[in-house]
């Protein structure tokens, strides 16, 4: 029996294997990071959360080249690889923004106003839900629904590429998506000076900040979170405002 030659021509969108490598000077350069990564472990297969965050700050997001990559320095199959990329979040799957601006949606943030501010800057941004179109058209932001953050005495809270942007409005959100698109400076509530997101994944993989007070400027926990332990310690509460209302320039209250 002859096959139809229309039914071979049926393609099932499955991606061509073996991905393709990275460019020779690519590959080297990574190569050289990845033993880096991988001598602070006694197992290889234990640098793989890493290896993917450096290859994500080479792509900006986990491409099968960087699959490849990571199983062929470690000695994994790309389903051992794939398995891990697929089952954490911050591990993105396709091409994202510069920017990851994540709004937390789950139960205190979405009561004080998270679940509007993400259905505001969808229609600000003119993205979706989920998907490739969840990213603007000049490549700048991603918008995303982020789980808690345990931030929620500054509820509700954006982060962008996992820096703190507490006590939010629609307003002062889409303020800040503007500023990012438009490249102004934008300065997180608390915590280290904002990068792009394929730096942060640089930094995520273990590899120092070497920006200029970007260490020291991490902070610790502010007012609000501390409030409870110094009650706990039977220290006199400050009866002033420990957070300030939303729009307010920052100050010492709450110390």
């Amino acid at each position: 029996m002859t096959a139809n030659p229309a039914r071979r021509e049926v393609s099932l969108g499955m991606p061509q294997l073996p991905a393709p490598d990275y460019p020779a000077e690519v590959r080297a350069r990574l190569a050289a990071d990845a033993a880096d990564v991988i001598a602070r472990y006694p197992d290889s297969r234990s640098a793989l959360l890493p290896l993917l965050h450096l290859t994500q700050s080479e792509e900006g997001h986990v491409s099968p080249t960087g699959i490849r990559f990571c199983a062929e320095t470690l000695g994994l199959t790309t389903a051992e690889v794939t398995a891990v990329a697929t089952f954490y979040t911050m591990y993105r799957r396709r091409p994202s923004g510069d920017y990851q601006v994540g709004v937390c949606t789950n139960t205190l943030c979405a009561v004080m106003g998270g679940d509007a501010i993400f259905e505001e800057l969808k229609e600000h941004l003119g993205v979706g839900n989920d998907g490739p179109d969840m990213t603007t058209a000049d490549g700048k932001v991603t918008l995303e629904h982020i789980e808690c953050n345990a931030a929620c005495d500054y509820a509700p809270v954006v982060m962008v590429n996992w820096e703190f942007f507490d006590n939010q409005t629609p307003e002062s959100a889409k303020a800040l998506v503007d500023d990012l698109r438009a490249g102004r400076p934008v300065e997180p509530t608390r915590g280290a000076p904002l990068c792009t997101y394929k730096e942060t994944a640089r930094i995520l993989a273990g590899f120092p900040d070497e920006r200029p007070g970007a260490v020291e400027a991490s902070g610790g926990a502010g007012p609000a979170s501390l409030i409870g332990l110094r009650i706990a310690r039977g220290e006199t509460p400050h009866h002033g405002k420990v957070v300030h209302p939303r729009g307010e320039a920052t100050g010492e209250e709450g110390e």
